[in-house]
């Protein structure tokens, strides 16, 4: 039986045309969670400026039977360090005045994040009383969340009526700040694999003009923060080409960090081993992941890197770093290599054992069928229904 309607907040989305794909994870899941709903509506909203600060443009959308909105409201950073409360109040007050001008009427709230969202959700829900879902996916902030014990986040916490934290390890940590485990679940992030499956390796390099006789490593990630790790990357691939040279790095992403990224390749000479391809469209991923011999990603830190998951599911091996709830994922060697953080000795260590590795591809993909979206969904409302006091009939 279909459930009725659900609200979903999430601080950032994609556009209609994934042209800018903020928390695509968010948008890919929402894309099976919408089948055991009548109706999906999505918030997402907007301090005024942020269209600026991303490049980017919104306007409201929808596809099948999920609604997206983007109101704005006024809300500069210092908020966030002088008057997070009233940082949440104005947030709510635009998600209200949303609610009320378009008549929307929802059974059920699942907030993406803490903070904002979650804090903005439970407030809301002081006018609505219905169940609220919050799903935490940051690192840092999370660690820094409960190192402070943070008001904010631990009240929102006590607040909603279930947690879904996607490293699993950090279970325990909610209840050292008072959280009852009992309202908390682990579930990861996934991938969609009627787009991210296993193409023709030859036949992708072709279309995307890459050389077939090299070694392909490939990363995936914008260039905004150093967190992403790139300058390791690049160190590595410097350690590398001293005894090889047959290798090529692709790093698909933009943003400010470009520049800098450029010039060390040219400072290290390695222009004719790193290339930089700029952002492309979502739907192009697959074609460079199957490109590709292994798949990279140096991060300082991660929640659960939605590119893990289909790299796997194009039966790619994924070589990254021991943060986050990357080491939950990638526990076995059969399925990648993990590397320390900051470290490029070992990065480009794990590299070329990936490289000389014989994959058994069969078995990556066959692990990658529990990440799939639609299983991943499927956990989720089996959470709705059972951890959740609801207001109608199931």
């Amino acid at each position: 039986m279909k459930l009725k309607n659900l609200l979903v907040i999430s601080s950032d989305f994609p556009d209609k045309n994934n042209t800018y794909v903020g928390n695509i994870f968010v948008k890919e899941q929402i894309k099976y969670i919408k089948n055991y709903f009548e109706n999906v509506y999505v918030i997402s909203p907007l301090a005024y400026g942020m269209e600026k600060f991303r490049n980017t443009s919104y306007e409201d959308y929808e596809f099948d039977n999920i609604k997206v909105y983007f109101p704005k409201y006024l809300n500069v950073p210092l908020f966030y360090f002088y008057g997070r409360n009233f940082w949440v109040s104005l947030e709510m007050n635009s998600v209200l005045k949303l609610i009320r001008k378009e008549n929307i009427h929802f059974d059920l709230i699942h907030a993406h994040f803490t903070w904002p969202s979650g804090a903005v959700a439970v407030e809301l829900n002081k006018y609505f009383n219905v169940p609220v879902v919050i799903t935490e996916h940051t690192s840092t902030t999370f660690q820094k969340s409960i190192d402070n014990k943070d008001e904010i986040f631990i009240n929102t916490w006590k607040k909603c009526d279930a947690i879904i934290r996607v490293r699993q390890r950090d279970i325990s940590l909610f209840e050292d700040v008072g959280i009852s485990k009992n309202k908390i679940f682990h579930i990861p992030n996934g991938f969609n694999n009627s787009t991210f499956f296993q193409y023709e390796t030859f036949e992708c390099r072709n279309k995307l003009n890459l050389p077939e006789n090299k070694k392909i490593i490939l990363n995936v990630g914008n260039l905004y923060s150093e967190v992403k790790g790139h300058k390791y990357l690049i160190e590595a691939i410097n350690e590398i080409v001293k005894h090889r040279e047959d290798i090529l790095c692709v790093i698909v992403g933009g943003g400010k960090l470009e520049p800098n990224i450029r010039k060390q390749i040219n400072d290290l000479g390695l222009e004719n081993h790193v290339t930089l391809v700029g952002s492309k469209p979502h739907g192009d991923i697959p074609l460079w992941m199957n490109a590709c011999d292994v798949f990279v990603l140096p991060s300082l830190n991660e929640g659960n890197p939605t590119v893990m998951f289909e790299c796997l599911g194009c039966r790619k091996p994924f070589i990254g770093t021991k943060v986050g709830g990357v080491p939950d994922v990638i526990a076995s060697d059969d399925y990648g290599l993990l590397a320390e953080p900051e470290n490029a000795e070992d990065l480009a260590e794990k590299i070329e054992t990936a490289l000389n590795k014989n994959w058994d591809e069969g078995k990556i993909a066959n692990y990658a069928e529990q990440y799939r979206w639609d299983n991943i969904a499927s956990q989720i409302v089996n959470i709705y229904y059972e951890h959740c006091p609801t207001n109608y009939n199931l």
